[in-house]
């Protein structure tokens, strides 16, 4: 049982930063891409960045050279900051792991209860 707890969300102006933070627990040993994901009000939830286990990136469109997303495998954690803020960014923000190696298995898709960043303009 692998678990994923998001935070750093709140509120920001326009032109603003925040971090978040994606803490995973549950006897992990290696996970192996983590990514962000977002769903706005109505919208459907779309990816906004990935990472895989040796570091390397990729990023939606609409977040490229101001979104950054990096991990720190002996905390199980998975960080996105973000930069020069728009109010098209707001949304709830989810952390995923695609595979996770534990001390009694594998674990698929798991998915963090999200937080909310929202950007006033």
């Amino acid at each position: 049982q692998v678990q994923l707890v998001e935070s750093g969300g709140g509120l920001v102006q326009a032109g603003g930063s925040l971090r978040l933070s994606c803490a995973a627990s549950g006897n992990i040993l290696s996970i192996n891409v983590a990514g962000w994901y977002r769903q706005a009000p109505g919208k459907q939830r779309d990816l906004v960045a990935r990472i895989t286990s040796s570091g390397y990136t990729n990023y939606a469109d609409s977040v490229k050279a101001r979104f950054t997303i990096s991990r720190d495998n002996a905390k199980n954690t998975v960080y996105l900051q973000m930069n020069s803020l728009k109010p098209e960014d707001t949304a709830v923000y989810y952390c995923k792991a695609d595979k996770v190696r534990t001390t009694w298995g594998y674990e698929y898709n798991t998915w963090g209860q999200g937080t909310q960043v929202t950007v006033s303009s």
